[in-house]
């Protein structure tokens, strides 16, 4: 099994930065294919990014794209996601999952416990 740990989520002002963390440990073969997503209160969990074990392949939710980088460090087992332009609609729980074979939710394996982003007007 692989266990996943967030950190970094905050509160920040509409067109802020904030850097996510994920650490992986345990099974860490398991994760070469990893993905943030998130779940704003009364949604459903959504993709928002993920990123390939080299980090060569990285898909982007449209919502995302220009303003949030995904990337890894092996070494470190750990996993980003660099917001940039941060907006109220980006407020959620942030979630690092591991074992990916898509884009979707039920295509993850792992999962970690959760970080919460909250954008300010």
């Amino acid at each position: 099994q692989v266990q996943l740990v967030e950190s970094g989520g905050g509160l920040v002002q509409a067109g802020g930065s904030l850097r996510l963390s994920c650490a992986a440990s345990g099974r860490t073969f398991s994760s070469r294919r990893m993905g943030w997503f998130r779940q704003a209160p009364g949604k459903e969990r959504e993709f928002v990014a993920r990123i390939s074990w080299s980090g060569g392949s990285t898909a982007y939710a449209d919502s995302v794209k220009g303003r949030f980088t995904i990337s890894r460090d092996n070494a470190k087992n750990t996993v980003y996601l660099q917001m940039n332009s941060l907006k109220p609609e980006d407020t959620a729980v942030y979630y690092c999952a591991a074992g990916g074979r898509g884009l979707r939710v039920n295509e993850y394996d792992y999962w970690g416990q959760g970080t919460q982003v909250t954008v300010s007007s």
